[in-house]
């Protein structure tokens, strides 16, 4: 059993990214010259051969070293390349998320897509959250889902979660409101059921200050409570995003914020978790052939 705490856990996503350096793909519209420091940046540390995804032109007229893919639509060449296995990971970077995110269960024959982020607080502790897409964690089961495929990942890491359930208010708050009252029983129910799993669990109400204190996962009532709380802590309060992976055991993607523009962490990230999948289609020693969609490589 792993350690409960996330304490160091960026430095063993650090190392894990350096021994991997894999071929991560990031998408880009409308490149600027931060977002592509930020992607040579994470190259230059070691943690990635990074290969950017999108309008060939406008990126050179920017400037850059980096491997570029020629495409004026990345959203469906990201999900190309991860089925293709040319790249071992990819990050979305600034493409746009809905036509990404849908390319991506089509071409990867995904019946849903769930995504747990991992946030660092103002002070640093780094901790994981879901849902957070605003369409997401609606259904109960669905939430079960997010828990269950969450753990998994979690424990990738070396870490033993420890979930933490919000819901909409105080159990005083009875009675107050039809959604909130829905939202406590939900917390209660899915809180049973993750301690039938093994797993240990606290129903914190609307009490996100505890939880984030005990818990190194948290479940927000929904995708847009998730996705809120994204936002004001990374926005707002002085925290960081590292991305949102998508929980899937055959391909490595990580969903970000188009806001920011900063996204060595994300291709970190997106590095390290390659090695639980397999080598990616290189021209070397091994024999694997390389095949690039029809698209302009540079």
């Amino acid at each position: 059993m792993g350690s409960k705490s996330t304490k160091g856990l960026l430095e063993i996503i650090e190392q894990k990214a350096l021994q991997n350096r894999a071929r991560v793909a990031i998408g880009v519209r409308d490149p600027t010259p931060k977002i592509l420091k930020s992607a040579k940046d994470a190259q230059d540390a070691g943690y990635a051969h990074v290969v950017l995804i999108g309008d060939k032109q406008e990126i050179e007229s920017v400037g850059t070293e980096l491997e570029v893919i020629g495409t004026n639509d990345p959203e469906k060449v990201l999900g190309e390349l991860l089925r293709s296995r040319y790249v071992d990971a990819a990050v979305r970077g600034t493409a746009m998320a809905s036509g990404t995110l849908s390319n991506l269960k089509k071409v990867l024959k995904q019946d849903q897509l769930h995504r747990i982020a991992l946030l660092l607080t103002s002070q640093g502790k780094p901790f994981f959250i879901a849902p957070v897409g605003i369409d997401e964690g609606n259904e109960l089961i669905d939430k079960i889902s997010f828990i269950r495929l969450g753990i998994e990942h979690i424990r990738r890491f070396g870490i033993e979660p420890v979930v933490g359930v919000l819901s909409g208010g105080r159990i005083g708050d009875l009675g107050r409101n039809q959604r909130v009252d829905q939202t406590l029983a939900e917390g209660d129910f899915i809180v049973n059921r993750i301690r039938e799993m093994g797993i240990e669990a606290k129903h914190h109400t609307i009490l996100i200050e505890d939880a984030i204190k005990e818990s190194n996962f948290i479940l927000a009532p929904d995708g847009i409570s998730g996705n809120l709380i994204f936002r004001t802590l990374v926005f707002l309060g002085g925290g960081d995003g590292m991305g949102a992976p998508i929980l899937m055991d055959d391909h490595v993607f990580v969903d970000t914020s188009r806001v920011g523009g900063h996204y060595t962490k994300a291709i970190m990230l997106a590095s390290a978790l390659v090695d639980k999948i397999g080598p990616c289609n290189v021209d070397d020693k091994t024999g694997y052939q390389r095949k690039v969609p029809d698209t302009d490589r540079s």
